[in-house]
């Protein structure tokens, strides 16, 4: 029998208050189509198909008008609920976190004027590493959408997402590389010209490229199966695939189904106990 280890006490905190201090004030607008987070409504438009299709063609049972359903999902950094309740309108079981409350609360509000998303939608107020005891082997795909530039210790969070997550199980990740173009397109331009974004959102030192990204997956028992460039146009304020990954990308992972890996069954040091508590959560 193998023995999944315990990753942390789920009474420590491993939430990084300068990140939840800058979407704190606007825990109200998620549901704003027009406002600031405008770019992650229209972002739907191609990472729910990219999700959903991908989710399809590795043999998941379509049902008509609920081609998810049966698949259970955590939604890592809900915020308000913007890709929770789509996935939920596929017919998937979504359980959404964040480590804001006032997210939490805008999400289950919105949530509570569709019958059927309250009875597919969950939404819980803290961390991945605070479910991580609760929670092992139990989702069959993750989302962490525009969330490991946020975190702290993107290799914990990458285990992290390992331990909740089925034999064989999907993650689907959209962040932003580390590059030069990324710094102005992303940083000057998006949030200190055109708005699109609020001044202060993103952090050039915690984009991730998706070489590294990739090499933090392998190293943690999973298998990077697409890398897509994604670009976002502020003329139509819409989002398109393109080849490039040098600004914005999505990623699919699968977890491996070997469950005698050595990452998934030894005890963590104690050193790696206090790692994990100190890493930061989603925003």
């Amino acid at each position: 029998m193998v023995t999944v280890r315990r990753l942390l006490s789920t009474s420590q905190s491993s939430v990084d208050p300068k990140e939840m201090r800058k979407f704190q004030l606007l825990a109200h607008r998620w549901w704003d189509e027009q406002g600031e987070y405008s770019a992650l409504h229209s972002m739907n438009d191609i990472r729910v198909p990219f999700i959903r299709d991908t989710l399809l063609n590795m043999g998941s049972t379509y049902q008509r008008g609920s081609p998810l359903s049966g698949i259970k999902i955590l939604d890592v950094g809900c915020g308000g609920g913007l890709l929770s309740e789509p996935l939920g309108r596929l017919g998937a079981s979504v359980t959404g976190i964040d480590p804001l409350e006032e997210n939490i609360r805008a999400a289950d509000q919105h949530k509570s004027f569709d019958p059927v998303l309250a009875k597919r939608i969950q939404y819980k107020s803290g961390s991945l590493e605070e479910i991580v005891e609760e929670s092992v082997e139990t989702f069959d795909v993750i989302v962490a959408s525009e969330v490991v530039e946020h975190v702290a210790d993107l290799e914990m969070f990458i285990r992290c997402c390992s331990q909740v997550l089925k034999p064989r199980g999907s993650l689907f990740i959209t962040t932003i590389n580390k590059t030069q173009l990324s710094y102005i397109l992303g940083i000057v331009v998006a949030e200190k010209i055109a708005g699109i974004v609020p001044e202060g959102t993103h952090e050039w030192e915690k984009f991730v490229p998706p070489e590294e990204l990739e090499r933090l997956l392998e190293a943690n028992g999973f298998s990077v199966k697409t890398v897509n460039g994604m670009l976002y146009n502020p003329l139509t304020g819409s989002w398109g695939w393109i080849e490039s990954t040098s600004i914005n990308y999505a990623l699919h992972a699968v977890k491996s189904g070997d469950q005698a890996q050595t990452s998934q069954t030894e005890p963590l040091s104690e050193m790696e106990s206090e790692q994990c508590s100190a890493t930061a959560g989603t925003s």
